[in-house]
């Protein structure tokens, strides 16, 4: 008898409708919808449910945002007559608090799925072809897949940048940096700063370029760096960081551009951007094409190069917002599953909000991007103002609203809002916006007094 040929391991490959690579909220609205629809639906993700947005993104940032809020409150409150002694603030008690929250959260996505009819494959998937994924050693095929890995933040090529830290590092510290540097001019570094210096850590933030938020509008840009230099966060334009060094007693040193050197850091936060998470999916097998970032270029229905492969969320390179990966995977299945050929989500007017300090609201064209589209046909309508809540507390901290017009109608295609409250107003002034409202209607409408939110409609 001859020696026995080892088995060869067999491939059991299970069939779907549906499969969304990435446990996001981009992916699990799709599977989610499509489940519900009838389809037979899987979710493949090797990490924490809820993606960036759940784990390391909006829900514990926001919680951190709390946090600083309520520091605010507790320095306004003699103003209004509480005579407190704050005792100190405990990061590890906050940090365990939040943890605590997002693990629950983790389940709750996990039960849904299931409520839902959606299987959940835990691991990393790679194409075989464009129908077939492996994942360790299971194969799944589907008929449509869907790719929704999101993204993660860039670091620096230069030397030394493995020092500094990026969000998802900022989300693990064990303690409160004291002295910190953060280099960016986004979302994240925008909020990162203002929570930083609320919670009483002295805050450095280095611009590549002269201003903060720079597709923003020019009211937002110019509000928000007057009041964070007003709270106290150090703002150093026209700065590149080249080199991260530690100094003899362990802080860290930034080299910069200009000969420039900074030092006394107990941390340096990146905040330079984010890359699409798709390195590891071996898109070649399947022929998708791969744009700038590891980007994936889709068309206006979420689709890709390759028929029944598409990508919805950070994924995309588009609006990098959880609701829009929830809304364009939720439009996409609609249109697999629920015989809505035309469904597709519309990526004008989305409303956006940075949790900075203070608040900031926005929805539809910028002034500049309002002449660049329209020409000479535009008015803006603004006012900056101190409100109500700031009137005793002696902050001189300032809120500022602004509306853009165009045409004779003045229809109102942009609104614009930098104060406290910003998160909060911006949601009906977005309904309206999407519903084609005009400057008259804003003045027809009566005002909510006193608020901030009233301005909008008294705006002359």
């Amino acid at each position: 008898m001859g020696t026995p040929t080892p088995s060869k391991a067999v491939h059991v490959t299970d069939h779907f409708d549906l499969i969304a690579i990435g446990g996001g909220s981009g992916g699990i609205a799709v599977a989610s919808r499509a489940a519900r629809l009838g389809a037979r639906c899987a979710v493949i993700e090797s990490d924490r449910l809820g993606g960036t947005c759940v784990n390391r993104g909006c829900v514990p940032k926001k919680i951190m945002w709390y946090a600083a809020a309520i520091a605010g409150s507790l320095h306004d409150a003699r103003a209004y007559g509480f005579d407190l002694a704050a005792d100190g603030f405990d990061w590890a008690r906050l940090r365990f608090a939040r943890d605590a929250y997002l693990a629950r959260l983790n389940q709750v996505y996990r039960r849904n799925l299931a409520q839902a009819g959606v299987v959940l494959i835990e691991g990393a998937a790679a194409f075989v072809d464009p129908h077939t994924l492996a994942v360790g050693d299971r194969r799944c095929r589907a008929g449509h897949i869907v790719i929704a890995t999101g993204s993660r933040p860039r670091t620096p090529d230069v030397e030394q940048a493995g020092l500094g830290i990026t969000s998802d590092g900022f989300f693990s510290l064990p303690r409160q940096p004291r002295t910190v540097a953060i280099a960016g001019a986004g979302y994240i570094a925008v909020e990162l700063a203002g929570l930083l210096n609320a919670l009483g850590s002295r805050v450095t933030l280095l611009l590549r370029h002269r201003e903060l938020l720079g597709r923003f509008d020019a009211m937002i840009r110019e509000t928000l760096a007057e009041e964070m230099r007003g709270a106290g966060v150090h703002i150093v334009p026209g700065t590149e960081i080249i080199g991260v060094s530690h100094d003899a007693g362990g802080a860290l040193t930034l080299s910069c551009s200009g000969r420039q050197s900074l030092t006394g850091f107990d941390a340096l936060i990146w905040a330079i951007g984010r890359r699409a998470n798709t390195g590891r999916l071996n898109l070649p097998a399947a022929g998708v094409r791969v744009g700038a970032d590891g980007a994936l270029p889709v068309d206006d229905y979420q689709n890709t190069n390759i028929p029944g492969i598409y990508a919805v969320g950070d994924v995309t390179g588009r609006a990098a917002l959880t609701p829009v990966a929830i809304a364009a995977g939720r439009h996409l299945a609609d249109r697999l599953f629920g015989g809505q050929p035309e469904s597709r989500l519309d990526y004008d007017n989305i409303p956006t909000v940075i949790f900075g300090h203070p608040p900031v609201g926005s929805v539809g064209l910028s002034e500049e991007e309002a002449h660049v589209r329209h020409g000479s046909g535009v008015k803006c309508y603004h006012t900056r103002f101190t409100p109500l809540y700031h009137g005793i507390t002696g902050r001189n901290a300032q809120t500022a609203v602004k509306l853009v017009t165009v045409g004779e109608e003045e229809r109102v295609v942009g609104c614009h809002i930098v104060g406290l409250g910003a998160d909060e107003m911006l949601q009906g002034f977005a309904v309206a916006i999407r519903l084609g409202a005009t400057k008259r209607d804003f003045d027809r409408t009566v005002a909510i007094h006193p608020t901030a939110a009233e301005e909008f409609v008294l705006l002359g």
